[in-house]
């Protein structure tokens, strides 16, 4: 049978302010794709970030287009990879209503969508003034988790500085994870300087220290820093197996990050780990503020993708930033993610 997509669109809003190096989120909008055969629907979310997703067209444009998408899926009946590569949000969404439509509310069969096992998560830090970060941090930890990721770049470096020491006066490493993610806020020039002051604390691993597409000087800092690095948004745009492989090999970082609706999807996101796996790079997977629709995907693609237990935390915590989420049977414990659907 024939299927059929219905594309509707809702704006939702943050409890509070989301503030990233490169602007604040009051508001997320979202698309969401409709997939019926007449007997069964699947429902998926796309999601585009304005000024980072290489697919965050203006609001009309990417209307069109996901429109355009959709009626060619309808006429071929499957999703045309080559096409789609380069609109990742979009490709998300459809890979989402489509697994939904198949499989129900269990996308993968896996022990998390059976509600056996959860999955550990990161608790995230969004960047504010010191005094905000500092609150921030004592909730996270009062709730239990295990593994904090500080957003940093946004405030005086040397006062972020002290914030990363204050945790590891009171938790040493083996009680509290630390990650950090500069978002690219730093320059080239004075990155390592900076890497060296912050390696005194035990860190994790930090996220994007400079901006994307500078391959070379990325390169140079994976290799001198005292840090191990993560790439975040260096993996935007690049969507074929062989320029993956061709960056990483080049670049060589410790860790990737991915975000199916910023790096290609499942389909993308399953390439990226791969690769990154056969070279020695580790990896984890995040949401990217999408609702809980959304997240609930990325959720159960993580488990299909590393198996349970996940040992890693991944960065799965976006369920509770909105005033008027959509339900989902998704529930937080500490600093563990689980799936309490009715399957």
């Amino acid at each position: 049978m024939k299927r059929k997509i219905t594309i509707s669109e809702r704006t939702f809003h943050f409890k509070q302010p989301a503030t990233t190096s490169r602007g604040v989120y009051t508001t997320r909008h979202s698309w969401f794709v409709e997939v019926s055969d007449g007997m069964r629907r699947g429902i998926g979310e796309c999601a585009p970030l304005p000024g980072l997703s290489c697919d965050a067209l203006p609001h009309d444009e990417y209307a069109k287009l996901l429109g355009a998408l959709c009626d060619k899926f309808e006429q071929e009946g499957e999703i045309d990879y080559g096409v789609m590569r380069p609109y990742p949000s979009m490709l998300f969404g459809l890979e989402t209503a489509l697994l939904h439509l198949q499989n129900g509310e269990r996308l993968f069969d896996t022990p998390f969508s059976r509600g056996e096992q959860g999955i550990p998560i990161n608790g995230l830090l969004w960047m504010g003034s010191y005094e905000e970060m500092l609150g921030r941090m004592e909730e996270k930890i009062e709730q239990g988790f295990g593994c904090l990721k500080l957003k940093i770049g946004a405030i005086d470096f040397d006062r972020e500085l002290d914030l990363v020491k204050r945790i590891r006066e009171r938790f040493p490493p083996h009680e509290i994870e630390l990650r950090l993610d500069a978002n690219g806020a730093f320059t080239f020039d004075e990155a390592l300087h900076k890497l060296e002051l912050l390696s005194q604390y035990a860190i994790h691993s930090i996220e994007q220290p400079i901006k994307a597409r500078q391959w070379g000087n990325m390169a140079e800092l994976c290799r001198e820093s005292p840090l191990p690095i993560a790439l975040d948004e260096e993996l935007i745009g690049v969507n074929l197996p062989e320029m993956k492989r061709q960056m990483l090999n080049i670049i060589r970082p410790a860790y990737i990050i991915l975000k199916p609706s910023l790096h290609g999807g499942m389909k993308g996101c399953g390439e990226w780990v791969d690769i990154a796996r056969g070279m020695g790079i580790g990896s984890w997977i995040t949401s990217a503020l999408e609702s809980n629709v959304g997240l609930n995907a990325v959720a159960q693609f993580a488990a299909q993708t590393y198996g349970m237990p996940v040992s890693m935390p991944q960065g799965l915590g976006t369920g509770q930033l909105f005033t008027d989420n959509i339900d989902m049977p998704l529930e937080l414990c500490g600093d563990t993610l689980w799936y309490c659907g009715s399957l």
